[in-house]
């Protein structure tokens, strides 16, 4: 017996063309409505054609793609199976004694293929590529945003130490105006001071030539300056003081649980950027399974309006997804849930409404 029928390679085929078709004219559209808008940066910056073509468009349109990918996935099979269900095809299977269900398998074999591709994408091809991207876009074109926290620097690299760094040159690594402060609860023990600190690549520490250190006990304080070098580990490197506000989008999955793990550490809440972006890269990929189910229940019964109905009943849908994206996006950054269940909430949302749609198909 053969895994794949006639009529299961017959819908795979029909799904995966269309899609690839789908997907091929949605990128032109956006890649002329992206030139359109950056075309003067394009003229005035010294980029070269490379730096456009190789550079940003090769990872704008991967990264775009990922973005969207679920709603591109929508709109194929709404496309195609209204088109079958307009020509009697859905209703012949159905009447041949293929159930809803059995119906169904082709859809889900393909819309996991598609998914497959999108976990791929998302997890290991588009980070790469936005590094590309994001560098081209931070020089030639978005050149006014934020690259770095040069001046007046607090980081926590724990519960009880704060570093504080009055300006930072990104240049050659240095530190002026270093102070690192050791807590014990609400109350400060000791505080190390320091005109100047430099990142030495080499020893992954930083060198401070000369230095004070002042200790508390009670209302005792103990004060000592030393004028010999000192290299000391503090849990922060160059890397920190570079900030993008979409700066994890060019960071790979284990560079994410990299980052995750290094600020939790220090005891912050600051990982939550980071475990978003990584909670997305696995939810939009099983979203390509939901909507396939919802753009088969919808567009499988033929009605009266055809095709057009269908599709403006899949922009709808494909724009309520990307509606409740954003607002499971906000509701994980600001702490309203928690990420691991604020990032899947579409996906559970659209899943009871494909199942709810599947009890009500065309039989």
């Amino acid at each position: 017996m053969t895994l794949l029928t006639t009529l299961d390679r017959y819908l795979i085929k029909q799904y995966l063309t269309t899609f690839v078709f789908v997907l091929g004219i949605f990128t032109l559209i956006s890649m002329a409505i992206d030139f359109s808008d950056k075309v003067q940066s394009f003229i005035e910056k010294p980029c070269t054609l490379k730096n456009i073509v190789v550079d940003y468009y090769a990872g704008w349109i991967f990264h775009m793609a990922s973005l969207i990918l679920p709603v591109y996935t929508l709109v194929a099979v709404v496309f195609f199976t209204s088109r079958l269900a307009f020509n009697s095809e859905i209703l012949s299977i159905l009447n041949a004694g293929v159930s809803f269900r059995r119906l169904m398998r082709p859809y889900l074999i393909a819309g996991g293929a598609v998914a497959l591709f999108h976990l791929t994408l998302n997890h290991v091809v588009v980070p790469r590529l936005n590094k590309s991207r994001l560098w081209f876009e931070h020089t030639f074109v978005w050149t006014d945003q934020e690259k770095g926290r040069t001046s007046n620097v607090h980081i926590f690299t724990d519960p009880n130490t704060k570093v504080f760094i009055r300006g930072y040159n990104q240049t050659n690594q240095t530190a002026s105006g270093l102070r690192l402060e050791k807590m014990d609860g609400n109350r400060v023990i000791s505080i190390l001071d320091a005109d100047q600190a430099s990142w030495q690549d080499s020893l992954g520490r930083w060198r401070i030539p000369s230095y004070s250190v002042r200790n508390f006990d009670g209302l005792h304080e103990r004060y000592a300056r030393f004028t010999t070098s000192l290299d000391t580990m503090i849990n922060i490197s160059p890397g920190d003081f570079i900030f993008y506000q979409n700066h994890s989008q060019e960071l790979t999955t284990s560079e994410l649980r990299e980052s995750i793990d290094r600020e939790r550490s220090r005891g912050l809440a600051n990982s939550r950027g980071y475990e978003i972006e990584m909670h997305r890269r696995s939810a939009d990929a099983l979203t390509n399974i939901i909507l396939t189910i919802i753009g088969l229940a919808v567009a499988g019964r033929k009605v009266r309006g055809g095709m057009g109905l269908h599709l403006a009943l899949a922009i709808g849908i494909g724009a309520l997804y990307i509606l409740l994206s954003k607002f499971a996006v906000s509701f994980a950054t600001s702490g309203t849930v928690p990420v691991s269940l604020g990032m899947w909430i579409p996906n559970i949302v659209f899943g009871c409404v494909a199942l709810w749609l599947v009890s009500r198909a065309q039989k």
